[in-house]
């Protein structure tokens, strides 16, 4: 079973997309997690969690969770991240809850997508090209990730060495107390009372006064769901995020379609016509949708528009 958990929607795709792959079935944590339920959770096929990395590891609310929760049926853990670049010590992380649950470490892929955190001037916004590219080459990636997986081989993880930890597991508690607060959240004449921001949020940060958001005084996680969620944008982080755009994954999911539903069906042996052809479609459909538009997926559980695609091509039907 591949579980995840994701703010923008980086993660829910990669897990989605190896799910529909493997054959397997997503679970999205976040509900979960919000409401402390640990009751067990069964998988006769590999576990693999999907997680976005935030301050170098796999987000504490998460890790936390992972933790306590019951893994029942399979002895196996792979663990896939997403990040802007720098994984940081994951893989560590991985390998140390995998000891603890008394499961087998399989290693970890990281995976490079759009940064999401915009509560910062120390990272610049990146273009249209780069995340597009980044999207792309992730998509084009994920393909290699599912054999290892299905035969039940290491994925290969990248070292983390010494200085990493030292510098990370002391400093990190302060740093979520310290620069992981909810002052400078806040919400604008905009807002229109939907909750989202609310439902979203995995560690129970924000209430709602009136309709509108009140946050807490908890460590927030700086996830960022709230912030890059809101459909009307009236949420700030002090003056930072005023001029920035916001970021989900969906708005881009255009770039991945072709690259991804191509990867996949290269895997079940399909031969070159067939793949030109689903891309074709794809491509045709980006373009008439309008590549800068948000586009809409049914969220079957099974992988979105392109694993849908998939699985018309493998069952026959003209792509």
């Amino acid at each position: 079973m591949v579980l995840y958990f994701s703010a923008t929607g980086n993660t829910k795709f990669v897990a989605e997309e190896l799910a529909a792959c493997l054959g397997d079935s997503a679970l999205n944590l976040l509900d979960r997690v919000r409401k402390k339920n640990y009751s067990p959770i069964h998988s006769e096929l590999p576990f693999v969690i999907c997680s976005p990395v935030i301050v170098c590891e796999i987000p504490r609310f998460l890790y936390a969770y992972l933790q306590k929760a019951t893994f029942t049926g399979s002895r196996e853990l792979y663990l896939v991240m997403t990040s802007g670049g720098y994984a940081g010590i994951s893989s560590r992380q991985g390998k140390m809850l995998a000891l603890r649950k008394n499961m087998r470490y399989m290693g970890c892929a990281e995976l490079t997508m759009p940064r999401n955190y915009i509560a910062s001037n120390a990272y610049s916004e990146l273009a249209q090209a780069e995340i597009e590219q980044r999207i792309r080459s992730t998509a084009e990636r994920l393909p290699a990730v599912v054999p290892c997986i299905q035969s039940g081989k290491r994925l290969k993880s990248r070292h983390v060495w010494l200085f990493e930890l030292l510098i990370t597991l002391p400093v990190n508690p302060i740093w979520s107390r310290v620069k992981q607060g909810t002052r400078d959240f806040r919400v604008t004449d905009a807002c229109i009372s939907c909750g989202i921001c609310e439902r979203c949020c995995p560690v129970n940060a924000i209430h709602r006064n009136e309709g509108r958001p009140v946050w807490s005084g908890k460590s927030c996680a700086h996830c960022m769901a709230c912030i890059q969620n809101c459909p009307v944008r009236a949420i700030e982080y002090g003056d930072i995020t005023e001029k920035k755009q916001r970021y989900r994954f969906e708005k881009y999911q255009y770039a991945a379609n072709s690259s991804a539903l191509a990867g996949r069906i290269h895997g079940q042996g399909a031969n070159q016509n067939q793949i030109q052809r689903v891309d074709t479609k794809v491509d045709q459909k980006c373009r008439e949708i309008g590549a800068g538009e948000i586009i809409n997926i049914p969220d079957d559980r099974k992988g979105g528009r392109a694993a849908q695609a998939g699985r018309e091509a493998e069952h026959g039907i003209n792509p």
